[in-house]
C-alpha cells in the first residue's frame, strides 16, 4: 500500500514509516525542511516537502496515495488556538480529497481531554467539538465522514510514548529534575498516566491502517495507569537525586508548561484495541525506560 504520512521525521512517525517500510508498504513523507526530506530519503521513502498549511499539498498527497497517515501537529504551546485551527484546516483538506473513495485515514489524538478520575475506554467519545476545542475538534470531524466513504481510525496515544530520543512529557520532568536538583511529582502523586513504547506504537498504527473498521477508536495504550510519584522515583533513581512533593499550585514555576498535564490523570484501557487487532505491545515499560538512561 502506498502511503502518504504527515509528521514522517517526528518522534512517534519515525517510527511509524520504519514499521510501514518493514511491512513492505510503499510510503511518502511530508517534509518541511532538506534535514527532514534527507532523513525520509535515507529510509527509502518518497519526500513531498511541504507542511501543515500547505493544505493545497495535503490535498494532493492524499489523492496520489492509497491511505493517510496524519501525524503532525504543531504543538504550539504559546498558541493553542493556532496549533488548534491548523490541525482542523489539515483533517478538513485530507477528508475533501478522501471523501467517497474508501481509502483509510488514520489521525493522531491524544488522551487529555478523556480525564475523568478511571482510565478512559475505546468507548468514551472525545468531548472536544468545534474549531475552538482542544486539537481542534479533529478527531470527531474525521469521524464525521466515517460513513462517507473514507475509513476513519483515530489513534488516540498515550500521555507517554517513551524510548530513546523522546522530547516530549517525560523528557520536560527530567529537565525540571536536573535544574533543581529534586524529583517532584505533585500533591500525593497518585495522578495517574498510560504510557507506550514508541515501537509498540508505531505496530499499532499500521495495524490499524491494515484491519480496522471505518470509525475504530484505538488506544495506543501499554501500560493504564503509571502514577506520577513512580514517574519521579524512576528519575530520581536515574539521577540520583531525593523525590519531593510540589504544591499544586508550584506546577508551572516547578515543571514549566509540562506542570498542566502532570496533575492530570491521564490513564486508559487498551483492552479492546488489542482484541480487534491482535495487538499485543513488547517493548520496555515508563519506569524501565527512564532507569536504562533512555533520557540520559
Amino acid at each position: 500500500m502506498h502511503v502518504f504520512v504527515t509528521g514522517a521525521t517526528g518522534w512517534i512517525g519515525s517510527a511509524v514509516v520504519d514499521d510501514l517500510l518493514d511491512a513492505g508498504h510503499e510510503v511518502t513523507g511530508l517534509a518541511r525542511s532538506e534535514v527532514s526530506a534527507a532523513a525520509l530519503e535515507r529510509k527509502g521513502a518518497r519526500i513531498r516537502r511541504g507542511d501543515l498549511d500547505d493544505l493545497d499539498g495535503l490535498r494532493a498527497g492524499a489523492e496520489e496515495a492509497e491511505a493517510v497517515i496524519h501525524l503532525a501537529n504543531k504543538h504550539d504551546w504559546g498558541n493553542p488556538a493556532e496549533t488548534n485551527r491548523a490541525e482542523r484546516s489539515a483533517v478538513q483538506a485530507f477528508a475533501d480529497a478522501l471523501t467517497g473513495t474508501g481509502r483509510a485515514f488514520v489521525l493522531a489524538a491524544g488522551l487529555s481531554t478523556l480525564a475523568k478520575g478511571r482510565p478512559a475506554t475505546e468507548s468514551d467519545l472525545s468531548p472536544a467539538i468545534g474549531p475552538g476545542s482542544h486539537r481542534g475538534g479533529s478527531e470527531n470531524l474525521a469521524l464525521e465522514y466515517a460513513e462517507k466513504g473514507m475509513r476513519v481510525i483515530s489513534v488516540r496515544f498515550a500521555p507517554s510514548v517513551h524510548g530513546v530520543g523522546d522530547h516530549g512529557f517525560v523528557s520536560a520532568i527530567v529537565a525540571a529534575a536536573r535544574k533543581h536538583g529534586v524529583s517532584g511529582y505533585l500533591g500525593d502523586g497518585t495522578a495517574s498516566w498510560a504510557a507506550v513504547h514508541h515501537t509498540d506504537a508505531a505496530r499499532l498504527v499500521r495495524l490499524g491502517l491494515e484491519g480496522a473498521p471505518t470509525g475504530s477508536l484505538l488506544h495506543a495504550v501499554a501500560e493504564e495507569a503509571v502514577t506520577t510519584r513512580e514517574i519521579a522515583e524512576a528519575v530520581g533513581r536515574m539521577l540520583d537525586v531525593p523525590m519531593v512533593s510540589v504544591a499544586p499550585e508550584k506546577a508551572g514555576e516547578h515543571f514549566g508548561f509540562v506542570g498542566r498535564f502532570f496533575a492530570l490523570d491521564m490513564s486508559a484501557s487498551s483492552d479492546r484495541t488489542r482484541e480487534l487487532l491482535k495487538w499485543t505491545p513488547y517493548g520496555p515499560s515508563l519506569a524501565e525506560d527512564i532507569e536504562a538512561s533512555a533520557y540520559a
